[in-house]
């Protein structure tokens, strides 16, 4: 929530410790995800495609914290509690994150038997991949897509969802990220580290 190393004040502690006891009776984040053999035809950009270059299989996926925390994020806004509101969005970033973290994990799991390894994942509007090419991956899981859909302008709903491709096979690595990969120009963390 921008605290970096910081600790929050205890009022902002006290909030979040509120928001998660209101969410954790029924939060139930999803994953989904599918493995094809050929790579899709996504326009994704040099450095994604350089990173999926020695890949045997791909697995397209799609992770949410689903339509119940975004139902609970439109309530705390129609009550104007902004403070909560804040907070849930940032929780909602990272539970999806961590859903997309525990999707790696499972995958990891389902490929050990052939001895693969997978790459980062890599979603539509990051490194050179437009968002607008959401278009193209969704029609590729049939409809299973733990309920999450597109609006015209390519926003996944639930928002705190996360969508990508991530390459399979023997020959492939898992790369810390780096911002050394991207060349982005106006990225906000470029900024800020500047």
């Amino acid at each position: 929530m921008g605290y970096r190393d910081a600790e929050p004040d205890e009022a902002t502690q006290r909030e979040t410790l509120a928001v998660i006891d209101q969410v954790r009776p029924w939060l139930r984040p999803q994953f989904c995800y599918q493995v094809v053999s050929r790579q899709p035809a996504f326009d994704m950009g040099r450095i994604i495609l350089h990173q999926l270059h020695a890949s045997e299989a791909y697995a397209l996926f799609v992770c949410t914290a689903g339509t119940d925390y975004e139902t609970y994020q439109q309530r705390l806004t129609r009550q104007g509690d902004m403070v909560r509101v804040f907070i849930a969005d940032a929780m909602g970033s990272v539970i999806a994150e961590k859903t997309a973290d525990a999707m790696e994990q499972h995958l990891q799991q389902s490929i050990d038997k052939l001895g693969w390894h997978h790459t980062n994942r890599f979603s539509p509007g990051y490194c050179g991949w437009h968002v607008s090419q959401q278009q193209l991956l969704f029609p590729l899981f049939d409809g299973h897509t733990c309920g999450v859909h597109l609006t015209d302008s390519s926003l996944m709903v639930p928002i705190k969802s996360v969508s990508g491709i991530i390459g399979l096979g023997p020959a492939v690595r898992h790369l810390d990220y780096t911002c050394g990969l991207c060349d982005f120009k106006q990225c906000y963390k470029r900024r800020r580290k500047s």
